[in-house]
């Protein structure tokens, strides 16, 4: 697996507080609920020559 990019990311508390609850509703971290959204916006706004890997629920239980 290749070594993702780090960065810093500031975040509304009251935004985090509901990536939150809907990270835990399905069994994923806030990290990875955040870019499985931003994956699904990339590919909806069609900025990807290729489909981008999504994680699912169980990627996040390994």
């Amino acid at each position: 697996m290749k070594e993702k990019k780090r960065f810093l990311l500031r975040l509304d508390p009251e935004l985090y507080a509901v990536l939150e609850k809907w990270a835990a509703d399905e069994l994923r971290s806030v990290n990875a609920q955040v870019e499985f959204l931003l994956k699904e916006a990339v590919q909806r706004a069609g900025r990807s020559k290729d489909k981008l890997d999504t994680p699912t629920n169980s990627d996040q239980l390994k």
